[in-house]
């Protein structure tokens, strides 16, 4: 028996996701006195996975799941925990496992928990704590069923490295038609910049910008910072910026170690979505802003001021170090 993860990869690459998860995995299995095995799909240097405690890696290698598909990646995920007897399946909270995990647990009759924070509570019975209420409270929840599927919420745990000596196997599961009933006709990725999944830090920007042609200062910030754009719904909705950049319950979940909030009020709604981050910078013209409540750090003052004086002294640091 062992502890089954899937290390998520693209174009042959792991995510930084896989580590956390491999890190976090790593832990659970040593308190549940077993090993951590990981199931990748189409990934080249699977030993990367060993720095952060994986034992044994299962190489699944097809031309038809070049492209993700929820039920067949499902289905690889089942057949890897039916061939090692995993009891404890972890998966990430990507957009990808999100499809997969309620898949995954209905194939293995295994109870399902998302939004896991940190370590289980116990393991006998086994208790997790799930962030709850948008982020505003937290709970434990027990899991009774022989299998259990778990998802790591993004960013609650970190990178742990604990080396080990993995060993590789390539796995061939039985996959059918029926698991391909849903074409995938193509994707769209975004090339050149940092996605907002995959980012540490988030420059976002409101109404506040107050013109569209603003957001070059912006998008300058980010680049100094290695960091993924952002924005609000009325942003988006007015045609400023891409729907893709969204943020907040309505839109993309932001869980990074830094987010920064330009021109943006702070609805409860944006707020919501974007409370897992660690550290929250919000500057605003509003000293009454709602966002400058849950703000780490806050700025009064107009971003268009204060957004190129930032830049520059970011500049001069980098340059400096």
């Amino acid at each position: 028996m062992s502890l089954l993860i899937y290390a998520e990869s693209q174009d042959g690459k792991f995510k930084k996701v896989a580590f956390e998860l491999a890190s976090y995995a790593k832990k659970v299995a040593e308190s549940l006195g077993t090993t951590v095995t990981a199931v990748t799909v189409n990934a080249g240097n699977v030993s990367e996975l060993s720095k952060y405690g994986v034992d044994k890696v299962l190489k699944v290698s097809n031309d038809k799941l070049a492209n993700f598909n929820a039920k067949a990646y499902a289905d690889v995920v089942k057949q890897a925990a039916q061939k090692e007897g995993a009891k404890v399946i972890v998966l990430s909270s990507t957009t990808d496992s999100l499809y997969l995990a309620p898949l995954v647990s209905v194939g293995l009759d295994a109870g399902f928990a998302s939004n896991v924070v940190g370590l289980p509570v116990s393991t006998s019975p086994f208790q997790v704590k799930r962030n709850a209420f948008s982020n505003k409270a937290f709970n434990i929840t027990e899991i009774s069923t022989d299998v259990k599927v778990i998802c790591l919420a993004k960013n609650s745990y970190g990178l742990v490295e604990s080396a080990s000596s993995a060993t590789e196997e390539d796995f061939s599961p039985s996959l059918n038609d029926a698991d391909f009933a849903v074409k995938v006709e193509s994707v769209e990725k975004t090339t050149g910049k940092v996605t907002i999944a995959d980012a540490d830090i988030v420059v976002s920007g409101g109404r506040g910008m107050k013109d569209p042609e603003n957001w070059g200062m912006l998008e300058e910030l980010a680049s100094v910072l290695g960091a993924a754009t952002a924005c609000s719904k009325p942003v988006s909705d007015i045609g400023w910026r891409s729907h893709s950049e969204h943020v907040g319950q309505t839109g993309k979940p932001v869980a990074a170690n830094l987010y920064i909030a330009l021109g943006i009020s702070g609805a409860i709604q944006h707020i919501a979505g974007i409370n897992s981050s660690k550290v929250k910078v919000v500057i605003n013209t509003d000293p009454e802003a709602p966002f400058f409540k849950v703000a780490d750090y806050g700025i009064v003052g107009d971003a268009l001021e204060i957004i190129p004086r930032l830049t520059a002294k970011l500049k001069e640091f980098k340059a400096n170090n």
